[in-house]
């Protein structure tokens, strides 16, 4: 019986594991003892150096695998070494001194200025109620960076016209307050007594609701702002969340302080709103390449 067959009979009969991990368990071991027969020329697997095993993950990594399909992998390879170990075939763990590189981060993709001012200020949508609203619901997103989950959650008591802002239940329930711009409170207050007015419902809480009167869904919101960028924008991915990337990206490259960007966002830590700091530094550059004297005939830093 081979080391891999000993190691998933002990997995099976001792661990008590499901087949369905045993399975994922041999796939894995099977691929790994291909690799290194095929580039080592070896079939001796209490031999494997930890380079050689580096060398699989590189592998994986440059053949785009999932970060997650790698960490499964190397977490199998772990368990098998650990068995040996047991049995005294290897002293040492070879697979505990590898890890899975971390991905390099991507910058987050937003919807540029000039693409948002077109939208909401140009773009011609219909007169009926629905489509109205569609236009109040990607202005909100875009001025207040609110979650999908959290704007059909709002509901009519979180509105506030007199002070001018809304009140948001975000993760962990927390509860958050958001200025909104005069002419942001205009549209909703007129939302209020026109559009919502004409669908004659007073008995459901939601600020917004669908064209049948009810609470708006996931789905529906998110089909809707899609369709809407894919108008003005090119960017890759138009959802809600992209509309809150933008709204955060745009307030720090105009240099608002990042603590009050991350308290309106509703994270419970500055580093997730580090993130978008990012986007911002290309921004710098730029302004940096075009007014200081040492920099000015420079194509970047």
């Amino acid at each position: 019986m081979s080391k891999i067959q000993s190691f998933l009979s002990y997995l099976e009969h001792q661990k008590r594991f499901s087949v369905h991990t045993i399975k994922s368990y041999a796939k894995d071991l099977t691929l790994y003892s291909e690799f290194i027969v095929e580039t080592f020329d070896l079939e001796e697997l209490e031999q494997v150096h930890h380079s050689m095993i580096r060398s699989w993950i590189v592998e994986m990594v440059e053949k785009d695998y999932a970060r997650t399909s790698i960490k499964r992998k190397l977490s199998a390879l772990r368990s098998f070494y650990r068995f040996l170990q047991r049995e005294g075939a290897v002293s040492s763990n070879p697979a505990s001194q590898v890890i899975v590189p971390k991905p390099e981060k991507k910058l987050l993709r937003v919807v540029s200025e000039d693409d948002m001012r077109f939208l909401l200020e140009d773009l011609a949508f219909a007169d009926d109620p629905w489509s109205c609203s569609q236009s109040l619901i990607l202005d909100l997103f875009y001025q207040t960076g609110i979650r999908l989950s959290e704007l059909i959650n709002l509901r009519v008591s979180d509105y506030n016209y007199v002070a001018s802002y809304i009140k948001v239940l975000g993760k962990r329930n927390k509860e958050r307050e958001i200025p909104i711009a005069l002419v942001l409170n205009a549209k909703m207050k007129d939302h209020l007594d026109n559009q919502r007015f004409a669908l004659d419902v007073h008995s459901e809480p939601w600020f917004f609701l669908s064209k049948k009167g009810k609470k708006l869904y996931p789905k529906l919101v998110y089909n809707s702002v899609n369709a809407y960028l894919s108008l003005v924008s090119g960017v890759e991915k138009k959802s809600p969340h992209v509309l809150r990337h933008s709204f955060a990206t745009h307030l720090l490259n105009r240099g608002a302080d990042i603590n009050s960007v991350k308290e309106l966002l509703g994270h419970a830590s500055l580093a997730a709103t580090q993130v978008y700091t990012h986007n911002s530094i290309d921004r710098l550059k730029q302004m940096y390449n075009h007014a200081h004297p040492r920099a000015a005939n420079s194509d970047e830093l």
